[in-house]
């Protein structure tokens, strides 16, 4: 099966090309600031978005010929994980979506493309949104804001599968931790094919991460406010973007942290430290809603490429469990996969209603 699977994020398109599970292409498309700025919001980049998709096809002599077309979720409301067949109440929704983020052309995308392709299935799978968490989960310390997910639920649940094959077992069948460690954190806890305990990656809670703020002392964050030192999008930016490393040590980037730790910087090793702290600690709260009985700890996620904080997590948290490293994002192949298992008949194609 010939698959086109489209990631539309906040500073580029990913696309590629699946033989199966195969890649034929696969393409990193960046985006300028001054690309996007022509753009009054995120959902006006629709069309510029799908022609350089149908560009760059073009340019690699790609027919437009393709069994499915598989875009990243967008942020829905709350739904199960799976695949889902991208339909009119979709699109509909996806015009006044949750948050505003370019995940949210994805669906679009593959729907639009699809329709000058004979037989074509238009699906999305896992997006961010899904929400398994069970109802203790749900309960926060103030009535007016219950817990909620967004996180990296492609990724976590396509390693997770991944590591079920490569055992001989099912997903359905393990209690996994999966933490993705990238530009943000998520840090889930898996029973038996179903995440019911994650941290709300997007809006800051969990442990901080290279931009993002994390879980942060109410009262102080309170004062902030209304202290008028800073406006709303300050302050949102200070929650993710410019938060986390970010915010300390002005970089994201952990291998040059890395870098200056080896040259003696001490204040770099402790901020690194830190994070890594903070994301054991909500490994181990992961392993809580578990009741203990954990059968793997899995790290994912392009920090995962990082020797230096793999080594220091698994060195807090393997008393847990045994630990597993899949570096990288892998949410191309996670979208193919998915498509595939759904094309074939192994995996329910649900309907978004």
């Amino acid at each position: 099966m010939r698959i086109l699977t489209i990631n539309p994020g906040s500073t580029s398109t990913k696309i590629a090309v699946f033989d199966d599970t195969t890649p034929v292409l696969v393409e990193n498309i960046r985006h300028s600031v001054d690309e996007l700025s022509q753009f009054r919001q995120v959902s006006d980049q629709f069309e510029y978005r799908r022609n350089l998709v149908l560009n760059a096809l073009k340019e690699h002599d790609i027919p437009l010929q393709f069994d499915a077309i598989v875009g990243r979720g967008g942020l829905l409301k709350p739904i199960e994980g799976g695949v889902y067949e991208v339909n009119d109440i979709m699109l509909g929704e996806i015009e006044h979506p949750m948050r505003n983020h370019a995940c949210n052309l994805g669906c679009r995308i593959a729907h639009d493309l699809c329709q000058s392709i004979p037989g074509c299935r238009a699906l999305t799978c896992d997006p961010g949104v899904v929400d398994e968490l069970i109802d203790v989960a749900r309960i926060s310390g103030s009535p007016i804001m219950p817990r909620i997910t967004t996180w990296h639920a492609l990724n976590q649940r396509s390693i997770a599968r991944r590591y079920a094959a490569e055992h001989g077992q099912r997903y359905e069948e393990l209690n996994l931790i999966i933490a993705h460690l990238g530009g943000g954190i998520s840090i889930g806890a898996h029973r038996q094919g179903r995440c019911i305990d994650v941290n709300n990656a997007f809006d800051g809670d969990g442990p901080f991460s290279p931009e993002r703020a994390g879980s942060l002392p109410p009262g102080k964050l309170i004062d902030l406010c209304y202290s008028q030192k800073y406006t709303l999008e300050q302050l949102k930016r200070r929650i993710s973007g410019n938060a986390g490393l970010a915010a300390h040590l002005g970089t994201t980037d952990v291998q040059a942290i890395v870098k200056s730790i080896e040259e003696g910087d001490k204040h770099a090793e402790l901020v690194l430290n830190g994070m890594i702290y903070s994301i054991a600690k909500w490994i181990g709260s992961a392993a809580v809603a578990l009741k203990g009985k954990v059968d793997a700890i899995l790290f994912t996620g392009g920090v995962a490429h990082s020797d230096y904080v793999v080594s220091r997590l698994i060195d807090y948290v393997n008393f847990l469990g045994p630990t597993f490293v899949y570096p990288g994002e892998n949410e191309m192949l996670a979208l193919a996969t998915n498509a595939i298992g759904a094309l074939r008949g192994t995996i329910e194609i649900k309907q978004y209603k």
